[in-house]
């Protein structure tokens, strides 16, 4: 069965030749796409996290990235302290903070 499928290739040496020139814009499209699907969508989520990071202020509702739900008590440096549902404080660095669901001010 297999010897049949062999049978079906190309002689050697009488494949079709493929120009470098194609070789070479293949490669570039296919960089161009894969930068605009995978690269350029996370470059653009983390600088609009970073964003965030930056307007955290005491009062906020937040959600960490573990689940973690709970009210800013105080932002420093690199570091926010957080009071959950049961008065709790935890502190956490500001990157495990992954969103703001209520700001300070809102009802």
């Amino acid at each position: 069965m297999v010897h049949a499928w062999l049978a079906f290739g190309a002689p050697p040496g009488e494949g079709q030749q493929v120009s470098p020139l194609a070789q070479i814009v293949t490669l570039l499209l296919l960089m161009v796409v894969f930068w605009f699907v995978l690269i350029r969508p996370q470059q653009k989520k983390a600088k609009e996290h970073a964003k965030m990071l930056t307007q955290l202020k005491a009062g906020d509702r937040v959600v960490t990235s573990a689940g973690i739900v709970g009210t800013v008590i105080q932002v420093k440096e690199k570091l926010v302290t957080v009071r959950t549902a049961n008065d709790t404080k935890l502190e956490f660095t500001k990157g495990s903070i992954a969103e703001i669901t209520e700001p300070s001010g809102s009802e």
